[in-house]
């Protein structure tokens, strides 16, 4: 019975890692396509969206059945509930993947990265990009440097999102009303990527440690 039950929780960390690698793919693509104003690839990231979800589901449900029916105690339980709040936000980073594809698919055939941004947005797509990567080999080898990294490459993520806004408060900005919601929205959603990022990370360290850091969690959107 014990040893089906560590299967269990085996598979969990599985899954895991799998939903952790589709965002990751999802938000390469989404950056990608958001850059160069690639439709395709930018569709690509929106069909592919329900594939996390119902991985995500299907995770949940297995999390659920293990409480249910072996009753964890000690890690093993915070192991079970950590899954449930980490799935959770992992499809809210596909979620918001798949936002900066819509953005894409929205302003088709023009870009949607307003002059003056490019190269923000660019900085951006890549801390993100390398963010999700470095979550997937967090989930897989609980590497604590790891979580290090991924809360200063926030940091610098926080730095960029700031300075889209200056730059759209500025007198200087001259971009159309749609421009300016443009580069506001896929601002908020890079930080916000990186936001989950960090709440992931922070659960991670709490599983290895047992020690929680007091800090704010990562809001749904």
């Amino acid at each position: 019975m014990r040893e089906v039950f560590q299967q269990s929780l085996d598979e969990v960390r599985v899954r895991l890692v799998e939903i952790s690698e589709l965002v990751a793919e999802a938000m390469d693509k989404a950056t990608r396509a958001f850059g160069t104003s690639d439709v395709a690839l930018a569709e690509e990231v929106i069909e592919n969206d329900p594939v996390i979800d119902d991985k995500t589901i299907a995770l949940d449900e297995l999390a659920i059945d293990i409480l249910a029916r072996q009753q964890p105690v000690a890690s093993d339980l915070r192991t079970v509930v950590s899954a449930l709040r980490i799935s959770a936000s992992l499809e809210r980073m596909g979620d918001i993947a798949e936002h900066i594809a819509q953005l894409t698919r929205m302003r088709f055939p023009d870009r949607a990265i307003p002059k003056g941004l490019k190269g923000t947005f660019t900085k951006m797509g890549q801390i993100d990009v390398e963010l999700a990567r470095k979550l997937t080999e967090l989930l897989t080898t609980r590497d604590l440097e790891l979580a290090e990294e991924i809360r200063n490459a926030d940091d610098k993520l926080d730095e960029l999102h700031v300075s889209v806004f200056e730059k759209v408060l500025s007198e200087s900005w001259q971009g159309e009303a749609s421009a300016t919601v443009d580069a506001t929205l896929a601002s908020r959603y890079h930080e916000r990527f990186g936001d989950h990022a960090v709440s992931v990370a922070k659960k991670i360290v709490y599983l290895a440690t047992g020690d929680w850091a007091p800090a704010s969690e990562a809001e749904d959107d």
